[in-house]
């Protein structure tokens, strides 16, 4: 399945979540990561993610697509991250 990712969480937690999720989606830009993932690794980024928030402060928006089909992506303006830049 293909999986966007948006988080809005504290300063000191920004860091930690991102090289969490960098390990399964690709960093698109600010707060937002996307990619195919598999179910079982969708469910292990959520735990991981889980024990790294502030449930009380912190969000984080899973945007799931089944397929591909309908799914379109336009960039204006600086394009920043994506498959290219894999660390």
């Amino acid at each position: 399945m293909f999986v966007i990712l948006v988080y809005d969480v504290g300063e000191k937690r920004v860091a930690k979540v991102l090289k969490t999720a960098r390990k399964y989606l690709y960093w698109v830009q600010n707060s937002v990561l996307e990619g195919d993932i598999t179910e079982a690794n969708l469910v292990k980024l959520k735990a991981e993610l889980t024990n790294k928030i502030n449930k009380d402060e912190d969000s984080i928006i899973f945007y799931h697509f089944k397929s591909l089909q309908y799914y379109k992506r336009e960039t204006i303006g600086v394009k920043k991250g994506g498959q290219d830049l894999v660390l």
